[in-house]
């Protein structure tokens, strides 16, 4: 049984394939047919590059970060529910 191999593209080429979609006015099939690759690669390519200019994509340390501060926040929430508790059993205490 054959093996195939994963082809792997430049960024540049993936740039300029997307181009041939958004400036030249391509259809995403059209454009990936002659270039030999899948419509739904070339999509996804289009959507990461268009996340890419709109800033949606973060880097690893900013998606590490953001996950720290999401467990603090979670935390820090857990932590605000227990001593509201806590003042409220003390204060029926104290009367």
């Amino acid at each position: 049984m054959e093996r195939k191999t994963r082809r792997k593209y430049t960024r540049e080429f993936k740039e300029e394939a997307v181009k041939l979609v958004t400036e030249q006015d391509y259809g995403v099939r059209e454009a990936a047919r002659n270039l030999g690759i899948g419509a739904n690669m070339l999509g996804r390519w289009k959507r990461e590059i268009e996340a890419e200019r709109s800033g949606e994509r973060l880097g690893f340390d900013q998606q590490t970060e953001l996950r720290r501060l999401r467990e603090e926040n979670r935390r820090l929430k857990m932590e605000r529910e227990i001593l509201k508790k806590a003042a409220a059993f003390f204060a029926k205490e104290s009367e």
